[in-house]
């Protein structure tokens, strides 16, 4: 068992008071609000304790791409790129590739939660089941459409949350409905659905988009598409790039304005850059590198982000979203969405003691997962 003591600052916890709060940890988890013993004493110094980030699509960091490090190592040096930037909850993220490669990562993360690699909880497989005709970066030579083998892959019993994104229209509502049965996370993503292919699928369970208008059909007046859909739906959850360059904050605010908050969560989609003194890889055999804090390729097509959560949370304060909500957005509601509620995403008793200290300037001063301080 071990106490802390957090002082000169705020704490976003309900049971706290304004400037000080004391937590007891057992078996890394919060199980009290007051300090046994030889409690350790962190002062704040005007910054900020917020609940651990929580980031569903992290592509990489580190210098390592999960495509290429499918592995319990690969993993584990990309999570500790993030946790330096407050994430202290991730899914691991594949992008578009063949099936035997989808399988060493379902594998490798299982095998990673069996190893207590801090912070992995799960993965996302973006792809390969996605429209040529919103491909982004991704390869199109590995698209298909999800068959009995895919599903039976995708389907199988796994230590943490499998989340898949797709494009309606490329893929069955009945083979939709068979991943949604099993438990998996489905989002719609690089997708050039109509509105009513995009309804469908939410209708058949799909619990998300994935990047709000990024690699999807736009909202148009006669034919509103994926977007058009996400905005007029209160319950599926969208993700947002906020990095200044794959949104235009006009377009966030309105669909901050259109949909219960609750229901958005800040993605990074993060590539090996994040956390890396290089700002150059290879994706898919094709050099990326960072300009102007975005990755691109040789033609400029935008290739994932340079974005850590942290960022992304500064970011959107400054878009004028109150602090207490963009944090929300970057820890509670991408809990939700994984439906891990009950285990990360905010502080309280049963909950993981996973926390961030944020700076006056909302950089990271220190993380803690588990109780453990890894910054």
């Amino acid at each position: 068992m071990s106490s802390f003591v957090f002082r000169g600052g705020r704490v976003l916890a309900d049971q706290c008071q304004h400037d000080s709060c004391a937590f007891e940890v057992e078996g890394g988890v919060i199980t009290g609000f007051h300090a046994e013993g030889d409690a350790e004493t962190i002062d704040l110094d005007g910054g900020w304790l917020v609940p651990g980030f929580v980031d569903t699509q992290v592509n990489g960091g580190g210098g390592v791409l999960f495509n290429d490090h499918p592995t319990v190592e690969g993993i584990r040096a990309i999570g500790a790129a993030h946790a330096t930037y407050g994430t202290t909850a991730f899914l691991p993220t594949l992008i578009s590739d063949r099936l035997d490669v989808v399988a060493a990562g379902l594998d490798a993360v299982d095998a990673a939660i069996e190893a207590g690699v801090p912070g992995v909880v799960g993965i996302h497989v973006e792809g390969p089941f996605l429209n040529p005709a919103r491909k982004g970066i991704h390869d199109a030579n590995h698209f298909r459409a999800l068959d009995d083998a895919a599903i039976e892959l995708l389907t199988r019993p796994r230590k943490g949350v499998v989340m898949v994104t797709l494009a309606p229209e490329r893929n069955d509502t009945d083979a939709i409905a068979r991943l949604v049965a099993a438990g998996v996370i489905v989002s719609i993503g690089h997708s050039d659905a109509t509105y009513e292919q995009a309804r469908a699928a939410i209708d058949a369970g799909a619990r998300g988009v994935t990047h709000l208008y990024n690699a999807m059909s736009p909202l148009k007046h006669r034919d509103p598409g994926v977007v058009g859909a996400v905005l007029e739906d209160q319950s599926v959850y969208a993700g947002l790039i906020v990095d200044g360059a794959h949104l235009h904050p006009a377009a966030i605010r309105v669909a901050l304005a259109a949909r219960p908050l609750d229901r958005f969560m800040l993605v990074t989609d993060a590539m090996p850059t994040v956390g890396a003194e290089s700002k150059t890889f290879v994706l898919n055999g094709q050099p990326i590198h960072v300009e102007n804090g975005v990755c691109v390729d040789a033609n400029g097509t935008l290739a994932g982000c340079d974005l850590d959560m942290a960022t992304a949370v500064a970011n959107t304060v400054e878009l004028g979203v109150a602090f207490e909500d963009a944090v929300a957005m970057a820890s509670t509601h991408p809990a939700a969405f994984l439906r891990l509620s009950h285990r990360i995403g905010t502080l309280d008793i049963g909950h993981s003691a996973d926390f961030v200290w944020l700076g006056r300037d909302l950089t990271v001063r220190g993380t803690w997962i588990a109780g453990n301080r890894i910054v």
